[in-house]
């Protein structure tokens, strides 16, 4: 399990890309093809044209972390393919990892208590 931080973003990017890329090549394929900063500590997540694999990039602040997880059966529930990238909550993020369809989640929208004077 990896745990994330309040403040860190889970970005998916939603074209498949080559998994012979090593994590020089998805460094450089955060900066350019998403516009991001690969050392922010967000977590990148990469999908293969096969749906059955993922790859994990972050900066933990001592050096980059490239995790990969392919399912010994099943696929992984991915975005439409388009250009761009998604955010996923942390939730979402990790029902994602663990193969599960992180769609299928209904998200409530809860009202901010307003702080009475």
């Amino acid at each position: 399990m990896i745990a994330l931080g309040g403040d860190v973003k889970v970005v998916v990017a939603t074209q498949p890309v080559d998994f012979r890329r090593g994590i020089n090549g998805l460094v450089a394929l955060v900066a350019s093809a998403l516009a991001a900063d690969p050392y922010c500590g967000d977590v990148f997540v990469f999908r293969p044209k096969r749906g059955d694999r993922l790859r994990l990039l972050f900066w933990d602040g001592s050096g980059m972390v490239l995790v990969s997880k392919w399912l010994e059966s099943g696929r992984f529930t991915w975005p439409p393919i388009r250009d761009g990238s998604i955010r996923l909550t942390r939730e979402e993020f990790a029902l994602l990892v663990a193969g599960l369809d992180w769609t299928r989640v209904a998200k409530r929208y809860v009202k901010r208590p307003v702080r009475a004077a």
